[in-house]
C-alpha cells in the first residue's frame, strides 16, 4: 500500500498542469530521484546496512511552491534490509517563504537542525555511511514531527539561530506516559569568508528530550514486538553487534549537546575545478541513567564521539576523502529489576574508524565511490570494503555549505 500511495502521489505530481474553477493554473510540483545502490563486504556497528547487494538511502521527491507565502516538500525513502524493500516517509513538511526580518517556519516532518551532518540528505556525504557516534547517538540522521522557527540575522558576517520542538517518539526511550513534546533543540552557527579562497564555519548545537533515559526492569515498554518499526528509540544495547537493524538512536539521554567546525578552500572561490573541505563534530551524551541505577557497577552518566574528515576534489571529475572516528560508550550486562532491587553492570566500549575513499564524479549529479574501512569494536579488528552509486535525476537544490 504505502508503494502504491507513493507512485500515484508521483503520477499525479507530475500529471501536468490544470485549470481551476476561477484563477491562475496551478502547475505540478517538481519530482526528484537519489538512487543509492551499494556493494558491502562486512558489516559496522550500530548500521541499517547489511553485507552484499543492497539499496541505500534512494530517495523519491516532491518539492514546490504552494503560493508566494508557503513552499512544500515531501521525500520518501526506500532501503532493503535482509531481502525486503522498507519504505519510509523522511520529510513531509511546509515552510515560510515571505516572512520579515530573514524569520522562517517550517512544519511537519524534518530533518533536524542538530550538528553539521543531520540537517544533510546521506547522499550529499563523502563516504558510504555516517561515522559511529551519528549512527548511534542519532540513528545516522535524526528527523521527526514538529516545527522549526529559524533566523538569518543582519550582521555583516554569517550568524544564523535555530528553535525547533518535535514529538521526540523516535527517541523515546520507552516511558509509559511520553511526553507530547518530547524533544526541543536549538542551534547558532556562525561563518565568514577569509579572503576569496577560503571560508569556515562553525556551530553549537544542544538537544534536550524529555523520554530520553534509559529505564529496564517494569519499568520499560517491552520493545520485542516493535523492533522493526521506525518509530523505535532507545532500547537494550547489551546485543548491539555489527550490522543490528536499527532505525533509532542506540542510546538516548536527557541532553545531547554538539559542536562543529567546517573550513572549505577552493581557488578564487572556484568550487568546480577544485575544492578542499574539513570538517569536525563533537557530540556528548548527558544525563544517561535514571538516578535508580547510578549506582550500579560501572553506570555512565554521559557518553561522547567525535569525527574529523577531509574531502578533497583535486579535479572536476575525482576526488578523494579520508575520516577518522571514535565513539566511547558502554554495554549493560545483566541489568534487571528495578528501584532498589536493580543490579548489574556495565562495561566500557570504545569504537573506532577509519575510512578511505576514492569517488568518480561523472557529473554533479552521478557519483561511483570505493572505499575502504577498517573497524576497531569489541576487541575484533574488520576490515569492511563498500562500492557505492549515487544518481541523481528531476529537479534538486543545491547543496547546503
Amino acid at each position: 500500500m504505502k508503494v502504491k500511495w507513493l507512485i500515484n502521489a508521483v503520477v499525479m505530481g507530475c500529471s501536468g498542469s490544470v485549470f481551476a474553477n476561477t484563477g491562475p493554473i496551478i502547475s505540478g510540483p517538481d519530482v526528484s530521484v537519489v538512487l543509492d545502490g551499494f556493494y558491502q563486504d562486512g558489516q559496522r556497528a550500530f548500521s541499517n546496512r547489511d553485507e552484499g547487494f543492497g539499496l541505500g538511502h534512494t530517495e523519491l521527491g516532491l518539492t514546490g511552491s504552494v503560493d508566494d507565502k508557503f513552499r512544500g516538500v515531501l521525500t520518501g525513502i526506500f532501503e532493503s534490509h535482509h531481502g525486503s524493500t522498507e519504505i519510509e516517509l523522511e520529510e513531509a513538511f511546509i515552510e515560510t517563504l515571505a516572512l520579515p526580518a530573514g524569520l522562517k517556519i517550517k512544519a511537519g516532518r524534518f530533518l533536524s537542525e542538530f550538528g553539521y551532518l543531520n540537517s544533510k540528505h546521506t547522499h550529499e556525504d563523502a563516504f558510504t555511511e555516517r561515522p559511529g557516534v551519528y549512527r548511534a547517538l542519532l540513528g545516522s540522521h535524526y528527523f521527526d514531527d514538529g516545527i522549526q522557527v529559524s533566523a538569518l540575522l543582519p550582521t555583516e558576517f554569517y550568524l544564523a539561530v535555530s528553535a525547533e520542538a518535535f514529538s521526540g517518539k523516535k527517541m523515546d526511550a520507552g516511558f509509559d506516559d511520553p511526553a507530547t513534546v518530547g524533544v526541543v533543540a536549538g542551534k547558532i552557527e556562525t561563518g565568514s569568508d577569509i579572503g576569496d579562497s577560503n571560508s569556515w564555519m562553525l556551530g553549537l548545537s544542544v538537544l534536550r528530550n524529555g523520554n530520553g533515559h534509559m529505564q529496564f526492569g517494569e519499568h520499560a515498554h517491552d520493545h520485542s514486538e516493535h523492533e522493526h518499526e521506525h518509530e523505535h528509540g532507545g532500547h537494550d544495547h547489551s546485543s548491539h553487534d555489527h550490522g543490528e537493524h536499527n532505525h533509532g538512536p542506540a542510546y538516548t539521554g536527557r541532553m545531547l549537546y554538539g559542536a562543529d567546525l567546517t573550513w572549505k578552500w577552493a581557488p578564487q572561490g572556484n568550487y568546480k575545478y577544485q575544492n578542499l573541505r574539513f570538517t569536525a563534530e563533537y557530540l556528548y551524551l548527558d544525563d544517561l541513567y535514571d538516578e535508580r541505577f547510578s549506582s550500579l557497577d560501572g553506570a555512565p552518566s554521559s557518553l561522547s564521539g567525535f569525527y574529523g574528515a577531509f574531502v578533497y576534489q583535486f579535479n572536476p571529475n575525482w576526488s578523494v576523502s579520508s575520516r577518522y572516528s571514535q565513539f566511547d560508550h558502554m554495554s549493560n550486562h545483566d541489568v534487571h529489576g528495578h528501584g532498589d532491587h536493580a543490579h548489574g553492570h556495565f562495561l566500557d566500549e570504545q569504537l573506532k574508524e577509519i575510512d578511505f575513499a576514492i569517488a568518480w564524479h561523472s557529473s554533479h549529479f552521478g557519483v561511483v565511490r570505493a572505499q575502504v574501512s577498517q573497524q576497531d569494536y569489541l576487541d575484533k579488528r574488520d576490515n569492511i570494503v563498500s562500492l557505492q552509486y549515487i544518481m541523481t535525476f528531476g529537479a534538486h537544490g543545491a547543496h547546503a555549505f
